[in-house]
C-alpha cells in the first residue's frame, strides 16, 4: 500500500457527491473529516482490512475491492465487490459497533481509494445524527448484498449459482471472456475449485462456455441466462 498526494479540495469534491449530509453538517465537522482523510493506493492482492481492526471508511476511486468471510475450515465466501464510487462502511467497526461478524477486505485489482479514519468518522457520527443515519443506511444496503449471497449458497443449486455469476460478469464487463481462474470463481461463489471445475466441464459439454488458460469464454448467452431462471 502507498499513500497518494491529495489536497483537501480534491477530497471535498468527492465528499460533496458521496455524502448527502456534507452540506448539512458544520464547517468545523467537515474540516475534521477532511483532516482525517488520506488517499491510498492498494496493489492487487493487498489485504486491506481484518475483522479485529477499524480500518476506517473506504471510498473506491478506481479498481475493485472484495469483501469476504472465511469459514472455520478456511473457505472464503465473497460477500460483495466494491467498484469506483462505492463505499465500504463495514470496514469501520468503530462506527457500526453492532457489526459482530468477521469481514475481510482485499484489493481485487490495483485500486485507488480515500480512507477516512474510523475513530474520526465515528466521533462525527456521534455528534451528528445525519452522519449516523447515513452510516446505518449504507450498511443496510450492503446487507442486502450479503443476504443475496447467503440465499444463493443456502437455496440455489450449484449450476444456477455459477450461471448467475458468469451472467453477471459478462453484463458488468460487456465482454464474453471472463479472465478468472477456477479458484477465483470458486471464491466468489463460495464453493470448492473441484466443484466449479465439474460444473464448467458440464457447461462446456452443453456448448455454453469454453474453458482455457485465458479464462472462461461464454459461447451461448441465451443458454446461460436460461439457467439463471
Amino acid at each position: 500500500m502507498s499513500q497518494a498526494v491529495f489536497n483537501l479540495t480534491e477530497f471535498e469534491s468527492v465528499y460533496i457527491k458521496a455524502f448527502p449530509f456534507w452540506n448539512v453538517i458544520s464547517k468545523t465537522e467537515r474540516a475534521y473529516i477532511l483532516d482525517n482523510s488520506t488517499a491510498a493506493t492498494y496493489t492487487k492482492g493487498y489485504h486491506i482490512h481484518d475483522s479485529d481492526e477499524c480500518s476506517g471508511v473506504i471510498l473506491v476511486r478506481s479498481g475493485c475491492l472484495r469483501a469476504y468471510m472465511i469459514s472455520e475450515d478456511g473457505k472464503e465466501v465473497t460477500l460483495y465487490r466494491l467498484y469506483p464510487g462505492d463505499m465500504c462502511m463495514l470496514s469501520a467497526s468503530c462506527v457500526l459497533q453492532s457489526i459482530t461478524f468477521d469481514v475481510f477486505v482485499d484489493a481485487e485489482e490495483d485500486s485507488q481509494c480515500i480512507v477516512i479514519s474510523g475513530p474520526a468518522f465515528a466521533a462525527v457520527a456521534e455528534r451528528q445524527p445525519e452522519v449516523r443515519i447515513f452510516s446505518l443506511e449504507t450498511a443496510v444496503n450492503r446487507f442486502s448484498d450479503v443476504m443475496w449471497t447467503m440465499q444463493q449458497i443456502l437455496f440455489m443449486s450449484m449450476d444456477k449459482r455459477l450461471a448467475i455469476f458468469l451472467s453477471d460478469e459478462i453484463s458488468r464487463t460487456g465482454c464474453d471472456l471472463i479472465p478468472m481462474t477456477q479458484e477465483q470463481i470458486a471464491r466468489y461463489i463460495g464453493s470448492a475449485r473441484e466443484v466449479v471445475s465439474r460444473m464448467l466441464k458440464y457447461f462446456a459439454g452443453e456448448g455454453i462456455v469454453e474453458v482455457s488458460r485465458k479464462g472462461v469464454k461464454i459461447l451461448d448467452r441465451l443458454k446461460l441466462r436460461a439457467m439463471t431462471v
